[in-house]
């Protein structure tokens, strides 16, 4: 124990000791509730760490397996349909259509989909610049539906009876079209086994500010390795849902756009490989997008994706497991449905984690760092090196400047904990929800003013909760102070930081909105006065 007077570390855990436990629990039983379900939590949270690994190992091992060209080329060039699905898109509605303009493939065989689910003034701008275009000779159809049904998923589905392509390209509205990306692309289907060919994404925005540097980092970990390994070791991988072209035929085979789950891209993957259609990654094309640059926006789409992949993992799991699959194809696969999981149990180690700390007060050195070593090797370690590999990998000469965005990193983890565990759950128990869409400005790295623009959302209570958390790891923290625990600082650091960042950018973010629409309704009400004057 501390000598001299006893400090507030100490008082806890007197309080903690005291006979009022007596009767109910024995020390060590009271010990082993906590640090036995506490350390299986960690466990499975381990498991999905060491995931990371196999990944790496994954990727270096299935590269020579990555196609760079087709095995043959089309004598005659299928036609093809651009489906570019619209849900109020006002600001980047023309730089989408002036992109899908200049594709280059034979005007005979190009067909152009805008199918437009807007309920606001995107609608009218984009029929008038479909209109302009047909003008001009381009083969470009416009569908507005008004009911919404099925979100992006029953968008497509309604365009393809129209859609006269044996190729369908999808690209979603944050997209600039590649002017060779079918070039690259549609000659991978003289193998008529290819049911889809997937590309790289990059960003248009990387550099606008720190979450659009980390969100750069966390999607090319996604598409470098995660997909390179899944592609090159021949395991189940996804369709993206944008910057890939499928076969027509496929989507039928497999059942269709369905719209039972938020991630129907993923959905419609597993239903196609499961048919036996091959999956085509190609790295080396790569399709420029934006990325959200508001904190909430990021959770937004972030927390989609996760209740979306839930969804799946429960309407696919029985099939997958009971399909005639190779056994690391099928645990691929769960690792690749399941990884969600781990934001509510997060949240159960965060509750955790005081109390744990305490009873291990006691501990010493030798026995912490038995337990603690090999716990932070797998998700700490194995987080760091996944991310700074896939930057290597990209970049061999520059990716060292990405090892200073590594702790920004985990706490932009961090802060996903809250949104992506009331995802989870909604999934798991069947909460159904709207498509709730990523808000795009046509930003660049350029200094925009962010609060000058429309389709803002509102948080709700989350930045509270976010900002609770933080304050409880602070708690944390000056408990370590107190109980000479200083190794235990900088991981909780990452949870003080994570939270805080959400919370604080979150409604700071909503208060420049607010200023914004004052400032403008005071504007509107001082036109008739001018006018008068």
């Amino acid at each position: 124990m501390l000598t001299g007077s006893p400090s507030m570390a100490e008082k806890i855990i007197d309080a903690l000791l005291d006979d009022t436990f007596a009767g109910v629990y024995s020390l060590a039983a009271f010990d082993y509730l906590i640090l036995v379900p506490y350390f299986l939590m960690l466990a499975v949270l381990s498991f999905y760490g060491c995931h990371r690994f196999a990944m790496i190992r994954g990727y270096f091992k299935g590269l020579k397996n990555m196609p760079k060209e087709p095995a043959r080329y089309f004598s005659e060039l299928p036609p093809v349909t651009i489906q570019l699905p619209l849900f109020n898109e006002l600001y980047v509605v023309e730089r989408l259509l002036e992109s899908a303009s200049k594709v280059r493939y034979p005007v005979g065989l190009l067909q152009i989909q805008i199918l437009d689910d807007s309920t606001d003034e995107t609608s009218g701008f984009t029929e008038a610049l479909v209109a302009s275009y047909v003008e001009r000779g381009f083969n470009m159809e416009y569908r507005h539906r008004k009911n919404r049904q099925g979100y992006k998923a029953g968008a497509l589905q309604a365009g393809i009876p129209t859609a006269t392509g044996e190729l369908i390209a999808i690209f979603d509205a944050d997209f600039v079209i590649p002017e060779d990306f079918l070039e690259k692309t549609v000659h991978h289907f003289t193998d008529e086994k290819v049911g889809v060919v997937q590309t790289r994404w990059t960003y248009l925005n990387r550099h606008f500010n720190l979450l659009t540097e980390v969100q750069t980092m966390l999607l090319d970990g996604h598409f470098i390795l995660e997909h390179g390994a899944r592609a090159g070791m021949g395991l189940f991988f996804n369709f993206n849902g944008t910057a890939g072209i499928m076969r027509k035929t496929m989507i039928e085979d497999a059942g269709g756009w369905q719209h039972d789950t938020l991630t129907e891209d993923s959905d419609l993957s597993y239903r196609a490989q499961l048919k036996g259609w091959r999956f085509v990654y190609l790295p080396h094309v790569e399709c420029p997008s934006e990325l959200p640059v508001e904190t909430y926006s990021f959770q937004v789409q972030q927390s989609r994706w996760a209740k979306g992949l839930t969804q799946c993992a429960k309407k696919l799991m029985r099939m997958v497991l009971s399909a005639d699959l190779p056994w690391r194809v099928k645990m691929e696969a769960i690792c690749h449905l399941t990884p969600n999981v781990s934001y509510p149990l997060m949240i159960l180690v965060s509750l955790l984690m005081l109390p744990v700390m305490i009873i291990r007060f006691y501990m010493g050195p030798l026995e912490m760092l038995l337990f603690d070593f090999p716990l932070i090797v797998a998700n700490f370690v194995s987080l760091t090196a996944f991310y700074l590999i896939a930057q290597r990998e990209l970049d061999p000469k520059g990716w060292k400047r990405t090892i200073w965005f590594v702790p920004a990193l985990m706490a932009a983890g961090v802060a996903l904990t809250i949104s992506n565990t009331k995802a989870f759950l909604e999934a798991i128990f069947g909460v159904q929800t709207a498509f709730a869409r990523t808000a795009k400005y046509n930003l660049s790295d350029k200094n925009v003013k962010l609060e000058q623009v429309d389709y803002r959302r509102k948080s709700g209570w989350l930045p509270f909760a976010e900002l609770f958390m933080g304050s409880c790891f602070a708690g944390m923290v000056y408990y370590c102070i107190e109980s000479l625990n200083f190794l235990s600082i900088p991981f909780l650091m990452i949870f003080v930081s994570g939270y805080y960042w959400a919370g604080f950018s979150t409604l700071w973010q909503e208060y420049q909105g607010l200023l914004q629409f004052k400032a403008a309704k005071a504007a509107l009400e001082a036109v008739p006065q001018q006018t008068n004057h």
